[in-house]
């Protein structure tokens, strides 16, 4: 029994039977006055035991409640919930309670939150969400055990909060290591540090104050007093002075530091003052909140580069910053993650910048920079994340970039590069390359050899020529290829239909010629993370080591997440539980697609899902093989501006997820197949310029559709068409189908419906008659008695001819 709990395998099956008896008031209470949420709480003792309940986490060895996870709990139309501290005093082993969500306005009388400092070993508290006024403060300060306090947005959409005394501070908390206190904004204009008596977190790591917008920060000087400091949070503020460069004090603790989106009134000395922080590892400047807050503007001064030597992960995006990136003469910090995407950078990329040997992530996308990629880069060989995109370079891809054996994403596209294409990416990692936009030309013969793990191919919009390279099908693993708007010639390979995975493939503005390869209809269109997710990437870091409460509380801040962006430093929290010193990045993929007539960027889940085909503007000829109506799964369809004939397959009805079609600019006849109504998720449909006759369907989408789907079918009639069907010159010599009979000359049931009652009363008519007309009966029934004894009045009947006898005409 000792070997088992010391090796973490006794377990207990059951909880203590006085805690289960206290959950149950607590239920009550949360549900009050009606009973909605945590139905798992039951009355009564089960196997498992209370340890099971919802939220409810119980000690392996002792069986008590460690940690009660109610966030969400209480249901909206129940409206305000007031706090029961007394609830919470059964569990004297409770380390961890979350609240949060769950429309807490304010406690019972004498039941505040300071009754739970009698709870001597909690250390995770958890209020995001609900909202208070300022006195709670003063009631957490008694809470002098606690490691973990979460108090985001908890004064947001508080009525009380300006009705308050102002005295209220948060203060006491000496064990405290990690606060949480953004997004009380319209609270907190002045100073939060007001509030907050720093000077009693001595052992505070990580602290959270953004999404605040205060504007005076004249205390920052406390912060110098917190020597244990590692990671702080000022995003999205807008503060009047952030420091004084003529009196920087040095910060010896802080390791990370966010200033997303904050506006000072001097840019230029907020970038001199970072070299008060010279151990920093992580810093985040990003700006994305346009027009409400302004970006940063000037240059990278020396002194950040200088000052802070141990920095490795440095991010400045969507700022203003200008000049140089880094001056040649400047000895650059051992940087591994570098994001200045999306400034005003010019000139040329230096060597100071490519000859940083430990670099991992390079993003210097979206900027002003033009000369050649430098030879040096090849230097760089550790990187796997290199994004270049939207300048001005020119010249060739260097072949020195073929030494880069991480490599996991290249990211030229939109610049002027020439020369050809370079196929020696590493043939097991590479997975992600983008050229596109681009003056690249010659063939492509060997392209496709050295790419197992290829996944995304993008050279839209270049000069390449000759004919795709039947090696393609050697790439198994592809999902995207995107080749329009190139001069390639020749026929479209069947070898494209080895690769069982693809689901988009751009083939249009080409010189494509002959038929659509049959075997088209065969590809999967899988499904595939790896489309726009690439996974994770790891650095090893001498990086921050967090306490064990850590483990079991993670904050629900996810850092934001975008093309080749980190994962957030929550998740990374989570992550060092198990792997000391790494620190994980991820990135997602974007891929332009032209469908519903316009080019779309997809990303995400959604490009995950995506596919499509674009053969449009070749000069493709034959018919549209059925098979392509398999592709159940397929969301565009582009076969416009070729030369296709034949009729519009009748298997396209099982398109199920299409939502763009496109087959006009061709020579196809027959009708539009009356399947295609069906079609519910099709938004985007055009058959113009083809030589289809019949009638237009009208059902559901398709009575949306503009003439501009239909016109130059000059044997097309119906609406949208200003075209009457009732003229012969526009009926088919052979009989209509049911949808032509529907939407055309007549209703087949209004006709069997009217036929019947007309057939009925004529009967009826012709009954009363003989019965109350003597007269006409006789004539009648003595008609009807020629008809029967004399042959040849059948027969002139039936013949429909005149025949004489005996000087009188018989019809």
């Amino acid at each position: 029994m000792v070997f088992s709990f010391l090796n973490g395998k006794w377990h207990c099956l059951g909880c203590f039977e006085e805690e289960r008896i206290a959950l149950l008031p607590l239920k009550e209470n949360i549900n009050f006055p009606t009973e909605i949420s945590l139905s798992s709480w039951v009355d009564y003792e089960t196997k498992a035991g209370c340890c099971h309940w919802q939220g409810v986490q119980c000690s392996n060895t002792t069986g008590r409640v460690i940690q009660l996870d109610l966030d969400g709990t209480r249901q909206p139309i129940l409206g305000d919930w007031y706090f029961n501290a007394s609830l919470f005093l059964p569990f004297q082993e409770l380390r961890n309670l979350s609240l949060g969500y769950n429309y807490l306005v304010g406690w019972i009388e004498n039941e505040g939150f300071d009754k739970l400092s009698k709870l001597k070993i909690l250390e995770a508290l958890d209020l995001r969400g609900n909202s208070f006024d300022r006195n709670i403060l003063s009631s957490l300060s008694q809470l002098s055990s606690l490691k973990h306090l979460n108090l985001n947005g908890i004064f947001y959409s508080s009525p009380k909060v300006f009705d308050t005394s102002g005295y209220e501070r948060l203060s006491g908390l000496k064990k405290l290591q990690v606060l949480h206190f953004s997004s009380n904004l319209g609270t907190l204009v002045s100073d939060v540090l007001s509030i907050l008596e720093l000077n009693d977190f001595i052992a505070l790591r990580d602290l959270d104050i953004s999404y605040n917008r205060f504007r005076s920060f004249g205390t920052i000087y406390e912060l110098y007093a917190l020597n244990n400091l590692a990671e702080l949070d000022l995003s999205y503020n807008e503060i009047e002075n952030f420091n004084n460069s003529k009196d920087i004090k040095t910060v010896h603790s802080l390791q990370v530091l966010y200033l997303n989106g904050i506006s000072v009134s001097n840019n230029s000395n907020m970038l001199q003052s970072l070299r008060a922080f010279p151990y920093l590892k992580n810093l985040y400047l990003q700006w994305h909140m346009e027009g409400q807050i302004a970006p940063i503007y000037g240059t990278i001064p020396q002194e950040v580069v200088m000052g802070c030597f141990s920095l490795f992960f440095f991010e400045l995006s969507k700022n203003k910053i200008q000049g140089q990136i880094f001056p040649e003469s400047m000895n650059v910090m051992p940087l591994r993650v570098l994001y200045l995407d999306n400034n005003e950078f010019s000139g040329t990329i230096s060597n100071s910048l490519s000859s940083i040997s430990t670099l991992s992530t390079l993003d210097i996308s979206n900027n002003h920079l033009s000369g050649k990629i430098p030879t040096s880069v090849g230097n760089m060989t550790r990187l796997g994340l290199v994004s270049m995109s939207n300048n001005h370079l020119e010249g060739p891809i260097p072949v020195e970039i073929c030494k880069l054996d991480s490599l996991l994403l290249l990211d030229l596209s939109e610049n002027n590069l020439s020369g050809s294409f370079v196929s020696c990416f590493n043939q097991f990692d590479t997975r992600y390359v983008y050229l596109n936009n681009n003056r690249l030309e010659g063939q492509l013969t060997h392209a496709f050899y050295n790419y197992s793990s290829l996944v995304t191919l993008d050279l839209r919009e270049n000069q390449f020529i000759g004919s795709i390279p039947q090696s393609i099908g050697n790439v198994s693993s592809l999902s995207i290829i995107l080749l329009g708007r190139n001069h390639f010639e020749g026929t479209i390979p069947d070898q494209l239909c080895q690769m069982k995975r693809l689901s988009m493939i751009d083939l249009s503005y080409n010189g494509l010629y002959g038929h659509i390869p049959h075997c088209l209809g065969n590809i999967t269109l899988e499904v595939r993370k790896e489309k726009s997710l690439t996974g994770f990437i790891s650095y090893d870091i001498t990086s921050l080591t967090f306490m064990s409460y850590m483990d079991e509380v993670i904050s629900e801040r996810a850092y934001h997440v975008s093309y080749i962006r980190g994962i957030g430093k929550d998740v990374v929290r989570e992550i060092e539980r198990e792997m000391e010193s790494m620190e994980l990045f991820g990135f997602e993929i974007t891929v332009a697609f032209t469908t519903k007539r316009n080019l779309y960027s997809y990303k995400g889940s959604i490009l995950q899902h995506m596919s499509g085909i674009d053969l449009s503007s070749n000069k493709l000829y034959g018919e549209i093989p059925n098979g392509l109506g398999k592709l159940s799964e397929l969301h565009a369809l582009n076969l416009s501006h070729n030369n296709l004939i034949g009729t519009i397959p009748e298997t396209f009805s099982n398109l199920s997820q299409i939502e763009s079609l496109d087959l006009s600019y061709n020579n196809l006849s027959g009708r539009i197949p009356s399947g295609l109504v069906e079609l519910k998720n099709l938004e985007v449909f055009t058959v113009a310029h083809n030589n289809l006759t019949g009638i237009i369907p009208q059902k559901n989408q398709f009575g949306t559709f503009d003439k501009d789907s239909y016109e130059g079918n000059p044997h097309l009639c119906g609406r949208p068409l200003p075209i009457d069907c009732t003229g012969s010159k526009h009926v088919p010599p052979f009989v209509f189908d049911d949808e032509s009979e529907e939407s055309g000359f007549m209703d087949m049931q209004f006709f069997y419906i009217s036929f019947t009652v007309s057939y009925v009363s004529v009967v009826i008519c012709i009954a009363t008659v003989l019965c109350t007309n003597p007269h006409w009966r006789r004539a009648w029934f003595h008609l009807i008695e020629v008809y029967i004894i004399n042959p040849f009045f059948r027969l002139a009947l039936r013949s429909k001819v005149h025949i004489y006898i005996r000087d009188h005409y018989f019809l």
